[in-house]
């Protein structure tokens, strides 16, 4: 069985809460990957969901451990929860940088994967701060170095640019739309699938590309709510899109 390291999307809400004269503060915590995991053939894939408020500590530090895994996802997680491990931020001690190990886990043979989100590529405000970072550098695409959030409310369909790749396999007709994206460069040697729409800018919103003897891939939006509309959630297509996506990040064709 092929295994899949699914790293980020958890988050935190704090609110605050006015009535009248008085107050009250609630915090919630927020998991945003069920629906693609619960997508997943589990007959052929198993899923380790390492979420954002563990990463910082556990996300591995040395390549053997990376290569315990045929496949590494990166989805709405910036690039500072990966440099900064406790021992560094609170200890002021050395510690590897875990973004050059991921490139160099991808160089070697690994498949690398990053999902849009506000804190994916360069993100709200920039925060998520991956312009010029190994990631960059194995991405198949170039990263803006602004906040680079593209929100479309009133939806958009998507532009098939190679209509004969495996990834599209049983995916004919319209599909639902989505509301948003990252906006990035396609890099010189990549291979763009799925573009937005030229009302939205044409933009490319699935890319793949290679690194060293790794493969690499990058999706623009996101893989739940909100970017990713409900339609788009209960269509039978999205089971088979991101089957398909898992099924070329582990093929090693």
């Amino acid at each position: 069985m092929k295994k899949i390291l699914l790293v980020g999307e958890s988050w935190i809400s704090n609110a605050t809460h006015f009535k009248g004269f008085d107050q009250f503060s609630s915090t919630t915590f927020h998991l945003g990957a069920e629906e693609l995991i619960s997508s997943i053939d589990s007959s052929k894939f198993k899923v380790e969901y390492l979420p954002s408020h563990d990463a910082a500590k556990d996300f591995p530090s040395e390549i053997q451990d990376l290569h315990k895994y045929n496949a590494i996802i990166f989805s709405d997680i910036g690039s500072n929860t990966l440099l900064l491990h406790p021992n560094v931020w609170v200890k002021g001690e050395t510690f590897p940088n875990r973004l050059k190990l991921v490139k160099k886990y991808v160089e070697s043979g690994g498949s690398f994967l990053m999902v849009g989100g506000y804190l994916s590529f360069q993100g709200i405000n920039g925060s998520a701060r991956y312009k010029s970072t190994p990631i960059e550098d194995l991405l198949p695409v170039d990263i803006l170095p602004y906040d680079d959030r593209i929100e479309v409310p009133e939806g958009f369909n998507i532009t098939i640019q190679n209509d004969d790749h495996l990834i599209l396999n049983g995916l004919t007709g319209e599909w639902p739309p989505l509301l948003g994206f990252n906006e990035v460069k396609a890099s010189v040697g990549s291979q763009t699938i799925i573009s937005v729409p030229k009302e939205v800018g044409s933009h490319p919103l699935l890319v793949l590309g290679k690194c060293g003897s790794g493969k690499t891939m990058a999706w623009m939006s996101d893989i739940g709510p909100h970017w990713v509309s409900n339609e788009f959630l209960i269509w039978k297509g999205y089971n088979t899109l991101w089957n398909q996506i898992i099924e070329w990040l582990v093929n090693k064709n």
